[in-house]
């Protein structure tokens, strides 16, 4: 089970154009808006990551808005192949991520292969990540599960780290899941 105590949010490159060309781009950046805004209320860690931010754009202001710090700029499709990632990551002291953002079968797969493969716990947040299309995201979706790393919803992930509706934050969460 993923806790506030081990859990950190990875978002990756839900920037520029692309970020509102993919599959369901308007539902997938409101999930992960809402998912951002829960977690800085549960203050759980997050590491937001961008693709070629000089060529591609920032991040999603939808989803900036609610982000503190600076992204990590990125020119591999793995934040893992990243050093300043690795870093930050290494520095949370983390043991579980949830991965969330775009393209699902390209930089979040091969971003949630490599961080299990470091022997992370890793989730993929369904209903917060998407592709160009719905095949690729099922595509990446499905060699994700084959890995071992399951599938999660933004709901789903976010009561489970409450675990209770008497955390001091339940009300906060439900009403951005409402």
């Amino acid at each position: 089970m993923f806790t506030i105590e081990e859990a950190c949010l990875v978002v990756v490159d839900i920037q520029g154009k692309l970020a509102t060309i993919v599959d369901d781009s308007e539902a997938m950046i409101e999930n992960v808006a809402k998912l951002v805004q829960a977690m800085k209320a549960l203050e759980v860690p997050i590491l937001w990551l961008e693709q070629n931010p000089s060529r591609l754009g920032g991040t999603a202001l939808d989803i900036a808005q609610h982000l503190q710090g600076e992204a990590i700029a990125k020119m591999a499709f793995s934040a893992w192949q990243e050093q300043e990632f690795v870093e930050a990551m290494k520095a949370s002291g983390r043991t579980q991520f949830i991965v969330t953002g775009i393209e699902t079968h390209i930089c979040v797969y091969q971003t949630a292969r490599q961080l299990k493969e470091q022997g992370f716990e890793v989730e993929v947040v369904v209903d917060a990540v998407s592709s160009r299309t719905k095949a690729n995201k099922e595509l990446g979706l499905e060699k994700m599960k084959a890995l071992g790393i399951l599938p999660t919803s933004v709901e789903m992930i976010l009561y489970e780290l409450l675990q209770r509706a008497d955390h001091p934050h339940f009300k906060t969460v439900l009403q951005l899941v409402k």
